[in-house]
């Protein structure tokens, strides 16, 4: 099996429609206030109508309550869950527990100490997802564009396929699964014209790359 893709942040039926012509293996859906890809859970429904079974729908979330994830579960009924904030690897088993979900957690590297707490995860989650460690006063903890050092999961083993995250785009992501060694690529503002305005002549072209990755 070649390296597969995620596109996250999806909000239009053009963005589905490019992904899953493209053969994403993964489209996401981000429920989170802060976010330009904000989307709730019915509307999210709605766009993943299509995908039946030809990509996993994720549904992604920064430090969710318990009554939020209902809904979001309840709404768009996801394939996985994607964690993005500060869960603790007792609050990921309560979520596993609560929802019957697969979980992909997401850890922030900015250097390789960063990639130890996976350690405590692993054991608990279908995937885990290692991206770019936002600054401290950035408003969100993901899709900022900005890429980290993939040499630094070079030979890096783990129980399941990993994600790598964090400025990837169409023009990079050969460079850096052949740097990282990655085996699921993750692109939000990188097939983006816009705060979160997917294009999908991006999409299609990233996804063409990571073929050829």
């Amino acid at each position: 099996m070649g390296v597969q893709a995620k596109i996250c942040g999806i909000t239009t039926p053009e963005a589905v429609r490019a992904g899953l012509d493209g053969s994403a293996a993964y489209l996401g859906f981000m429920f989170f206030d802060r976010s330009p890809r904000n989307i709730a859970p019915d509307a999210a429904a709605r766009l993943a109508a299509p995908v039946n079974g030809r990509a996993k729908v994720v549904a992604v979330v920064v430090d969710p309550g318990d009554a939020e994830l209902d809904r979001i579960v309840a709404g768009l009924k996801p394939d996985l869950l994607q964690l993005h904030g500060k869960e603790s690897p007792a609050r990921v088993r309560e979520i596993v527990s609560r929802t019957g979900l697969g979980v992909v957690k997401v850890l922030p590297v900015a250097e390789s100490a960063d990639i130890a707490a996976a350690a405590a995860y692993e054991p608990l989650v279908e995937h885990l997802m290692f991206e770019t460690k936002p600054a401290k006063d950035a408003e969100r903890p993901g899709g900022l564009g900005v890429p980290f050092d993939w040499t630094m999961m070079s030979g890096r083993r783990f129980q399941r396929p990993w994600f790598l995250a964090g400025g990837l785009d169409a023009w990079n992501v050969g460079a850096a699964v052949a740097a990282s060694g990655a085996p699921v690529v993750d692109v939000s503002s990188g097939v983006e014209r816009g705060p979160g305005l997917k294009d999908p002549a991006l999409i299609t072209a990233f996804l063409d790359a990571v073929r050829r990755a």
